[in-house]
């Protein structure tokens, strides 16, 4: 299980953000060390429309491509709305303010980076322990969605 005494920090911009700008926010944060675990929030971009008239045809999305994040490549499956971050102190959420300051002083729109310890969970839950079993990694706890097959992505920094 994670400790509970490694600060966490959310950064919310007020706009969601297009994978261009994810891509390039996302790397920047990478670059920082101190971070011990990443999650990226936002509304679903479905491969297919999931309901209505043309349900199961394709949804052409241009917002759901590839990424490249450190040494990672991965389909963004979520329009970014929010990047929390576990860190090792408090020292490295004041790094990412000023990443976070110079970035989007840069788009020229508004943001918040909230700290605290309660944006990730930090023991195991139910559906940790349905999908990894009782000796799940800590690295992926609170990671977890119960309704996709595959893992959380794990982003190896430069």
């Amino acid at each position: 299980m994670t400790e509970a005494d490694y600060p966490q920090c959310r950064i919310v911009p007020l706009r969601m953000l297009k994978p261009d700008s994810s891509e390039k926010l996302l790397n920047l944060v990478v670059k920082i060390s101190g971070i011990r675990r990443m999650m990226i929030n936002g509304p679903n971009l479905p491969r297919t429309v999931p309901y209505g008239p043309a349900r199961g045809k394709p949804n052409p999305n241009t917002n759901r491509r590839v990424i490249t994040v450190g040494t990672s490549d991965f389909e963004l499956h979520v329009q970014v709305g929010s990047i929390t971050l576990e860190v090792m102190d408090d020292s490295v959420i004041e790094e990412i303010r000023a990443l976070c300051d110079a970035f989007f002083a840069e788009k020229n729109f508004p943001y918040q980076l909230q700290s605290g310890r309660k944006f990730m969970k930090t023991q195991a839950s139910l559906t940790d322990y349905a999908k990894y079993g009782p000796n799940v990694d800590p690295a992926v706890i609170g990671l977890t969605d119960p309704r996709k097959k595959e893992g959380p992505i794990i982003i190896q920094g430069r």
